[in-house]
């Protein structure tokens, strides 16, 4: 019994080993692997996932007022906001405007609250310049927190005014959807609840649905063009076919300021459009092409053609001619065949350039910014403007944040759409 037990064990052995080494080379395979990738993974979250979470942070982040009144953000916990606030926010707000020494810190306090109410901004500037609070010889005062209110009020009345000091505990948590909410012409009242911005205020939504309707049309004049350009390139030879593909990927080695001074030079008064017209007498007096609309979607729709041109393409050269020439030798007519065989089958190249063009529309900001009038700049252009001249991070990450989020929207459609034709298929 004991010697087919050990030989049972000693055969056992190989197998047991076999395994080890099986398990150790798969290992090392996925080191390797994962070694091989390791880089783009790296590159794809320091230059895609890092700046996307400190948008999406940013746009949610309110810590101003946090930061600079502590103190005075204690204070008013459990007021009512309806009431005057308690003595002890006053003492509390002189000693946090006396303890800031940073200008930064007391310039990004002055502007968030300035956004709140109009003005607020000079009166936290001068308050914060009159702390401690001294008498008419220079000498620091000891006052208590019924005369450091009166004090206060007495060096300017509209520290005796409720509403700025709703606009402090308003905002006294670090986060808050204050911009996602202005970003969508709505704010907060005094005690938190959602309405919606003063009419003078709302320009957001519209600069949203223009935005969306500039891209839109863009798209389809871009599908109007490319649909046709792309059936044509892909019933021509692989010579002629490479020529043309080389002669639509031109603009990609163009840079857009070049394309779009390009542009200016064409469609202005005395451009090469107009003069056209008036050479034909198709006009008597040169078309405004420039700064609007229509010079808008003239030069997009040119940059962005290739986007639409090439997913076309790759999809209908795979379709096999044979298909339409089938339908029309079983009696259909040439356009049906085409229009019921052929067009179907393009759907996915369809959706794919459609996508594409209108992402990258919504996201334009030099054309409009060039060849548009006041009323075609896009959200690009007020990204840009919160960012570069009023530097207002957390406004520019909010209306980042929100194209961002249709255009993961777009992405989920178009994938489930695209889904549901290959289950059809």
């Amino acid at each position: 019994m004991t010697t087919v037990t050990n030989a049972a064990d000693t055969a056992g052995e190989p197998a047991a080993r076999l395994k080890r080494e099986l398990r150790v080379a798969q290992a090392k395979k996925r080191t390797m692997a994962l070694m091989l990738i390791a880089p783009l993974a790296i590159f794809l979250l320091l230059i895609f996932v890092v700046p996307i979470a400190a948008l999406l942070t940013r746009a949610v982040q309110n810590p101003e007022v946090a930061t600079a009144l502590p103190q005075t953000i204690t204070a008013l916990r459990g007021w009512d906001r309806k009431s005057t606030p308690p003595d002890a926010a006053y003492v509390a707000l002189t000693q946090d405007l006396g303890a800031i020494q940073d200008g930064e810190a007391m310039g990004a306090l002055a502007r968030r609250l300035n956004v709140e109410i109009p003005g607020f901004r000079s009166l936290v500037a001068k308050t914060a310049r009159a702390m401690p609070l001294a008498d008419d010889d220079g000498h620091p005062l000891t006052l208590t927190p019924a005369q450091t209110r009166a004090k206060l009020v007495e060096f300017d009345d509209r520290w005796g005014d409720v509403s700025y000091w709703q606009a402090i505990a308003k905002n006294s948590g670090r986060y808050s959807p204050f911009y996602l909410l202005a970003a969508l012409d709505h704010r907060q009242d005094a005690f938190g609840s959602i309405q919606p911005a003063d009419a003078d205020h709302q320009i957001y939504l519209d600069v949203f649905g223009r935005t969306f309707t500039i891209s839109v049309f863009v798209t389809i004049f871009a599908l109007l063009l490319g649909y046709p350009l792309a059936y044509w390139i892909s019933t021509l030879s692989d010579r002629r076919a490479n020529l043309v593909m080389i002669m639509v990927l031109i603009p990609f080695w163009t840079s857009i300021l070049v394309r779009v001074a390009a542009w200016i030079v064409i469609l202005q008064g005395e451009g090469l459009v107009n003069k056209s017209l008036m050479s034909m007498g198709l006009i008597s007096h040169p078309l405004p092409l420039l700064f609007n609309r229509v010079g808008v979607y003239i030069s997009m729709t040119h940059i962005l053609l290739p986007f639409m041109v090439l997913p076309l393409y790759s999809v209908m050269k795979s379709i096999p001619p044979t298909y339409q020439r089938a339908a029309v030798s079983l009696g259909s007519h040439p356009f049906a065949a085409f229009w019921r065989v052929y067009v179907p089958q393009t759907y996915p190249g369809i959706g794919a350039g459609a996508l594409l063009v209108f992402i990258l529309s919504i996201g334009y900001y030099i054309t409009p910014a060039l060849l548009g009038g006041p009323g075609d700049q896009m959200v690009s252009y007020y990204v840009a403007y919160f960012t570069n001249v009023s530097i207002n991070w957390g406004m520019a990450c909010a209306l980042g944040a929100l194209l961002l989020a249709a255009t993961t929207v777009l992405y989920f459609v178009y994938g489930r759409f695209t889904r549901s034709q290959l289950s059809l298929g």
